[in-house]
């Protein structure tokens, strides 16, 4: 099952967020403080694996458009010092049952990111 995942950085007081589509469902969190861009799409990849594997996704398919992190969780390219434990955390996550793959998709087709995208529904007032 594909899983699209992404990460983003607002001004604050919002700061970063993240966006999971699992299933045609979106989570997402937002508010989560402050922090880099890189530091998000980690927590989106975090939050990915989760879902995937509480929801028994057997052979997930983790899609995202940020090619620096794919390539350091994949082992690809060493994961910078500000990020090893972002990393550590992530590889000590339980996986979903099947395959687990990681996979980099552009930006345009990546439909977490496209959720990121819309504004922040504003909450009521009064």
């Amino acid at each position: 099952m594909k899983i699209f995942f992404d990460g983003g950085l607002r001004p604050m007081p919002a700061g970063m967020e993240w966006a999971v589509v699992l299933g045609g469902h979106t989570h997402m969190a937002r508010g989560l403080g402050a922090g880099t861009s890189m530091a998000a799409e980690w927590l989106a990849l975090i939050a990915a694996t989760r879902l995937a594997h509480a929801q028994g996704i057997v052979d997930a398919v983790l899609l995202g458009d940020a090619a620096a992190v794919i390539a350091q969780a994949s082992g690809d390219v060493r994961v910078p010092p500000a990020h090893r434990a972002q990393f550590q955390l992530w590889s000590a996550l339980p996986r979903p049952p099947g395959r687990f793959r990681l996979r980099h998709v552009r930006r345009t087709q990546n439909l977490a990111g496209i959720a990121l995208a819309r504004p922040p529904l504003r909450q009521p007032t009064g």
